[in-house]
């Protein structure tokens, strides 16, 4: 096949489905590995897909994430009662990973004198983790300008080494077909490697993420139990059918 008509068909994949991975791709047009990886890199340069571990992404999937402060104004309210009832799942002597994010931090005024151990990756968390006095690891790696998260392959690697009772996960789109997303796919590759390490698994986000999608799955929904403020009665039914769901009404 010739390379023009590979490019149409990668730009056609990704017009109806966002997200495609190179295996996708292989299968799809009998071609080599190597030969989609040039592909993808060649439609790149031309700004036409954004290049993600494993795949690719279509341009219009991509925004700015918003930074902590940013994060920090919205939802307030909802954000601590989901940080509260997720704390309160927390036992004695566990070892917990804290992702970094707004909802994750309110958890940890709720984690104070409690005989825990906190593994993250979240810079802006260990000012008020030192503060409780709550034992303390951090995941080293590159940082994230905009919300202090430390991501990349060191972080991976590092993460390996920890196994975890909980994970506590961020998430920036919940959708029941796409699963649980989040913008940066660096990102979102330490929140799956997270997940797999821990024995029981949660993912932390109010209902204005429900039903959307940001540009990177980290995982399925069935892979998590969700932790949420509340649903509608018709969203429950369909959100049950997919992962398991705790509402965190005050």
């Amino acid at each position: 096949m010739l390379t023009p008509k590979r490019h149409a068909l990668i730009l056609e994949e990704l017009s109806k489905k966002q997200t495609i991975t190179i295996q996708d791709l292989v299968d799809l047009m009998h071609v080599s590995e190597s030969t989609i990886r040039r592909d993808l890199s060649e439609l790149e340069k031309q700004a036409l897909l954004k290049r993600v571990h494993g795949g690719a992404i279509a341009v219009s999937q991509i925004k700015d994430e918003p930074s902590v402060q940013e994060k920090k104004q919205r939802g307030t309210t909802e954000k601590k009662e989901i940080a509260q009832y997720a704390a309160a799942l927390v036992e004695d002597y566990d070892v917990i990973y804290l992702d970094a994010g707004t909802t994750t931090y309110e958890m940890i005024p709720f984690l104070k004198d409690r005989p825990i151990t906190v593994v993250t990756n979240g810079l802006m968390h260990l000012d008020l983790l030192q503060h409780y006095q709550i034992s303390t690891y951090i995941i080293g790696g590159k940082v994230k300008d905009k919300t202090g998260a430390v991501i990349g392959s060191v972080a991976l690697k590092q993460i390996e080494h920890y196994h975890f009772n909980m994970a506590f996960i961020g998430a920036n789109g919940v959708d029941l077909t796409f699963g649980y997303s989040t913008p940066d796919p660096e990102e979102g590759d330490l929140k799956e490697k997270a997940l797999s390490l821990s024995d029981q698994r949660f993912v932390l986000a109010d209902h204005s993420k429900l039903q959307t999608k940001s540009a990177y799955r980290f995982s399925e929904l069935s892979e998590a139990t969700l932790i949420t403020d509340r649903l509608l009665e018709t969203d429950r039914i369909d959100y049950e059918k997919n992962t398991d769901i705790l509402e965190a009404m005050t």
